[in-house]
């Protein structure tokens, strides 16, 4: 079964981005996916700072994000929109994974790595300004990601207030499936 980290981009307890993380867990997990969600509010960074990495090496939780990325063969991430680009918590988090460490590369958490990336707003372009940022930062780092991609408009209308479920899965259903399916070809090449 691929191993598959799964992280929103956003902290914040109601997040429409962490519902939506949750809905593609359950959906990934139905796929066929071994799936680690976690919650960037466990692994808290500083700014990156090349002068504190300098002076102090890797905070912790840098290195036990590494750690995680490297375990994993493929990254799902669910993302809010901040001002048409990616929020500064996904980006610091994302910065600090890919210093190097000892003398290895900080490509490595991202090599051989497929993504699938999502985005939730209750506006109407549903965090779609932001996906082609973060598909650029990802493929910079050496990621494949999807060709396909998940945008949730109106997302304070997408799910159901009964049982929080999504009430228009088939999409997103589509594009977790691709992720287990490309990251299994890739796993056996």
């Amino acid at each position: 079964m691929p191993k598959i980290l799964a992280f929103s981009g956003s902290i914040r307890h109601d997040s429409w981005n962490r519902k939506l993380i949750k809905t593609a867990v359950d959906a990934t997990r139905a796929a066929g996916g071994e799936v680690t969600l976690i919650d960037l509010a466990d692994y808290p960074l500083p700014l990156y700072n090349g002068d504190l990495e300098d002076r102090d090496g890797l905070p912790d939780n840098a290195l036990r994000l590494k750690a995680l990325f490297k375990e994993h063969d493929a990254l799902l991430i669910a993302s809010p929109e901040y001002n048409s680009s990616i929020p500064p918590l996904l980006k610091n988090t994302l910065d600090w994974v890919s210093r190097e460490w000892q003398g290895e590369s900080g490509l490595v958490p991202y090599q051989n790595k497929v993504a699938a990336i999502l985005a939730a707003s209750p506006g109407s372009l549903g965090g779609m300004r932001m996906l082609p940022h973060l598909r650029q930062i990802l493929n910079t780092l050496g990621v494949l990601v999807l060709p396909g991609q998940f945008s949730l408009a109106q997302a304070d209308q997408a799910f159901d207030p009964e049982n929080g479920a999504l009430k228009s899965p088939a999409r997103l259903h589509a594009l977790v499936l691709e992720l287990v399916k490309h990251t299994r070809a890739l796993n056996r090449a």
